[in-house]
């Protein structure tokens, strides 16, 4: 038994903050933004609405393109480091507002900026197993009630967003293999600088150490691709399309040449979403799936890199 992906959808909130809206708050410009980081703009979610939301949003729009009922899900797995409550989690939340009332498992997954790639193997490797048919997986993040909007230097880099897809199970691969990892050890490069049981007081907000965490996330993502590849047997050229976590265009841009790949080959969606850390790969994937761009028998790889450190990939075939 495998899984392949069977729908996608997104959401995205309408506020859009540029650039230059960004410059009027904090010592910035525009074209300092764009040559650093490739982001003219960002979606902010409005005051109302929570993770949850905006995973509803995606999550409809995954159901109805996977030609299913709600009620069909039997797994919902959702990757986000910004959920609405301690608990419930987001993914109870989320099952509620479906109306999915069918008793599935319905957990959260926090990996960060890796989230997304983590849950869909969870949900691969339940499906695998026998123990779930239609997997709901979603990436979804509210990173702006987390950025300290004071810090030039960080605030620049994130958006809120939110993506899913449904993983059906399949006789023949759609995911073709997962590759999972993480080093606690560098926790304090990319962190939140508060928490739930740590006594830390007033409000919390990311704190990035950019330079180290950026040569770390190149040399790191192009140990993945070779894992990747090396596992499957695959070259290099057996690649179509590249579906990167959004954080930054240089990252974006190293990866794709570690891979001999044309930048045409890769799906990026920074310059619009900003990062939007669990959300940044399924919001990229659907972008690509819906404008046509990734078609029946592309090979897809994914992969991500994000605090913890967390990293992974995702290799799959698109039936």
């Amino acid at each position: 038994m495998y899984s392949r992906v069977q729908g996608t959808g997104s959401y995205l909130p309408s506020r859009i903050m540029t650039n230059h809206e960004l410059a009027e708050q904090v010592d910035t410009s525009h074209d300092w933004i764009v040559e650093r980081t490739g982001i003219h703009q960002r979606h902010i979610a409005a005051r109302h609405e929570n993770s949850s939301d905006l995973a509803l949003a995606a999550a409809l729009q995954a159901i109805s393109a996977a030609g299913i009922e709600a009620d069909e899900i039997d797994l919902i797995v959702v990757a986000t480091t910004t959920p609405d409550l301690v608990f419930p989690s987001t993914a109870c939340l989320l099952q509620q507002k479906l109306g999915v009332a069918n008793g599935c498992p319905a957990f959260d997954v926090q990996a960060v900026c890796s989230g997304f790639v983590y849950a869909l193997s969870v949900a691969d490797n339940f499906i695998r197993a026998g123990q779930a048919k239609f997997a709901l997986v979603v990436g979804t993040e509210t990173m702006s009630r987390i950025t300290d909007w004071s810090d030039r230097s960080n605030c620049i880099l994130w958006g809120d967003g939110a993506g899913a897809v449904i993983l059906t199970a399949s006789d023949t691969p759609g995911v073709i293999s997962t590759h999972l990892h993480a080093d606690g050890r560098y926790r304090d490069l990319l962190c939140v600088n508060g928490g739930v049981s740590s006594g830390a007081d007033g409000a919390y907000a990311m704190r990035m150490q950019g330079s180290a965490v950026f040569k770390i996330a190149v040399k790191t993502l192009d140990a993945i691709v070779d894992e990747t590849l090396a596992a499957n047997n695959l070259q290099k050229s057996d690649i179509n399309w590249l579906v990167p976590h959004q954080a930054n265009i240089r990252i974006i841009q190293a990866t794709a040449k570690k891979l001999g790949m044309s930048m045409n080959n890769v799906v990026v969606t920074v310059d619009k979403h900003a990062n939007t850390s669990a959300a940044s790969i399924p919001l990229a994937l659907d972008t690509a799936v819906r404008d046509g761009r990734i078609r029946s028998g592309d090979v897809v790889l994914m992969e991500a890199f994000g605090g913890g450190f967390t990293w992974g990939s995702v290799l799959l075939k698109w039936v």
